[in-house]
């Protein structure tokens, strides 16, 4: 089954993420990748992260099909215009990658070639509603008919949040309108305000629309909590996790046991479809987070 086919048959799915090394060496890729194979439901490839240069998405993401990973392309808006992304969206089809995360992109002055001059000719709404103009209607923007029959999964961005009074999704529901299927959402290591901002979403009638894929980390310290917390935008730990983190004799493995707890809680929630694993500079943490969870919660079997 794809990744579409388990969140629409209301399984619980485990995803997982790559930022392609800077190499030209397709193993390189590999070697980060093929342990997530027939563990993680699919791999997002990440696309210029940090505004750096790295192996293109997607490049790496045709290699992921190649190997028989299922790929989430990210496609970020700041380096391309619109010609450039149709005729990305175009070959990414062309290469069996159905899965499309639509993003605006980090601004090249978070980067280490700040005087880069970036694009942003689209947003990620206007990404969105191209990739379904292509798959839908199968033509250009311009009505330019185009060939072969993209299937395109169409993902978009989102920063769970304890929804105060009066709090409305508006962004969201933008790029639902603009045809997002699936969030993916930052790190938010707390399941109860999910279950607050879920609650907020079916209320503004958002609920079932897409499916939520919530970004989860096993924490490596006390210190990378921290620094999520505060460097990281839209980062959800609990104090108490960072606690937890401080006092283990064993942090990492202290890590692993949060983020197991944490997908077991997400799973009860209904409205969530999945989790978003994602580990930065800790990546040989990620399959066995997800060979566990498999082996221990119910909604996974």
């Amino acid at each position: 089954m794809t990744l579409e086919e388990k969140l629409r048959a209301g399984h619980f799915v485990l995803t997982a993420e790559v930022t392609p090394p800077v190499s030209a060496d397709r193993n390189d890729l590999l070697g980060k990748a093929l342990p997530l194979k027939g563990l993680a439901d699919a791999v997002n490839v990440t696309d210029g992260a940090g505004a750096r240069p790295h192996l293109a998405a997607l490049t790496a993401a045709a290699i992921l099909v190649d190997a028989g990973i299922e790929p989430i392309l990210q496609l970020t808006c700041r380096d391309r215009n619109r010609i450039a992304l149709q005729s990305d969206l175009l070959g990414a089809a062309a290469f069996g990658v159905r899965n499309l995360l639509a993003l605006r992109g980090d601004d090249p002055s978070a980067g280490d070639q700040p005087d880069a001059k970036p694009v942003f000719d689209l947003d990620a709404r206007q990404l969105l509603a191209t990739a379904r103009r292509l798959r839908d209607a199968g033509e250009l923007p311009t009505g330019r008919k185009i060939g072969g029959q993209p299937a395109f999964f169409l993902g978009a961005a989102d920063n769970p949040v304890d929804p105060p009074p009066g709090w409305e999704p508006k962004g969201l529901a933008a790029k639902v309108d603009a045809g997002a299927q699936f969030v993916q959402t930052q790190f938010c290591m707390d399941a109860q305000v999910v279950r607050r901002y879920m609650a907020r979403l079916d209320e503004a009638g958002l609920g079932g629309k897409p499916s939520f894929l919530i970004g989860i980390a096993p924490l490596r310290s006390a210190q990378s909590a921290r620094w999520m917390k505060e460097k990281l935008f839209g980062t959800i730990i609990p104090d108490a996790f960072v606690t937890r983190m401080e006092q283990a004799s064993d942090p990492v493995a202290e890590g692993r046991r949060i983020c197991l707890e944490v997908i077991g809680e997400l799973a009860g929630i209904p409205q969530v479809g999945g989790c978003h694993i994602m580990a930065p500079n800790n990546d040989a943490a990620v399959p066995a987070v997800i060979e566990e969870a498999r082996k221990t919660i119910k909604r996974l079997a």
